[in-house]
């Protein structure tokens, strides 16, 4: 009897262990992350402070935060910063609806995906910086010709991500599906969706951060809110301190955005 309580306690120590070590490795693996941030900070400052860099077109840590306090009183910061957001999360969504759609359907019809292909990789390899001209024609300026901007940096590559990984899924299940008398929609329904989950997630984290880049570039050119504003007011008033401050907050941003969708992919691989 002793004998057969000692294995599953020896086992558990075990899996105590493992799990103590794994947290510890990524305990390292932040502390040294925010110790590099907390350099890079400090290296920044005292360089500024002792003249090895000009702050006049590099500004410095203390003089993002004056700055940043400055538009949050006189700029109204949290305005910019909610339109870009906005433009960013309605990008995404349409870039996934119709990336979606898109793949489903290069996915049921075999004629319909070997005729759009060559398309899409060209569209895909297109400089998305050239259409935005063209958008602002077609569309004129404001949030629809930004919201278009976003979406066009990364439909086409998620378009494809997502028929590559639909292809990629195990074709014996499907096989299963067809010979239990199954439609080609109750093998996507059941095999190919959810055998796709992790492409699909995996193409979210990369579709936030392009639509992110499309949304700004529509700034740059159509806007009078956001970001992507601040950012081109601030260099041509010469105004630097600014430009690194709308730099920082994108960043902060794109980081949030990207850590919301890693936190759903990190709940799904618990859930299987």
């Amino acid at each position: 009897m002793k004998k057969y309580n000692a294995a599953p306690a020896k086992e558990l120590t075990r899996q105590e262990a493992f799990v103590r070590a794994h947290r510890h490795y990524h305990n390292k693996i932040s502390f040294c992350r925010i110790l590099i941030f907390i350099l890079f900070l400090t290296l920044w400052e005292t360089a500024a402070d002792l003249g090895w860099i000009d702050t006049f077109f590099f500004s410095s840590p203390s003089r993002v935060v004056r700055c940043f306090l400055e538009l949050v009183t006189k700029k109204a910061l949290f305005l910019h910063i909610g339109v870009t957001l906005a433009e960013t999360l309605i990008s995404f969504f349409l870039v996934i609806l119709i990336g979606m759609a898109a793949a489903t359907l290069l996915w049921y019809s075999s004629g319909i995906s070997e005729i759009a292909e060559p398309y899409l990789v060209i569209l895909n390899s297109l400089p998305k910086s050239a259409l935005a001209p063209l958008f602002i024609v077609w569309l004129g300026t404001g949030t629809t010709t930004i919201i278009v901007a976003g979406a066009s940096v990364a439909i086409f590559g998620s378009i494809i991500s997502l028929y590559t990984g639909f292809k990629q899924v195990d074709s014996e299940k499907i096989t299963l599906i067809y010979t239990l008398g199954g439609s080609k929609w109750n093998a996507f329904f059941k095999v190919i969706l959810p055998g796709s989950i992790p492409t699909i997630l995996s193409t979210m984290k990369v579709n936030i951060g392009l639509a992110l880049v499309g949304v700004i570039i529509g700034e740059f050119l159509a806007a009078r809110r956001g970001l992507g504003y601040l950012i081109i007011y601030g260099s041509q008033v010469f105004q630097m301190h600014m430009v690194i401050t709308s730099i920082i907050l994108l960043c902060i941003i794109a980081m949030g955005l990207y850590q919301i969708i890693q936190w759903g992919e990190h709940y799904y691989k618990k859930k299987m």
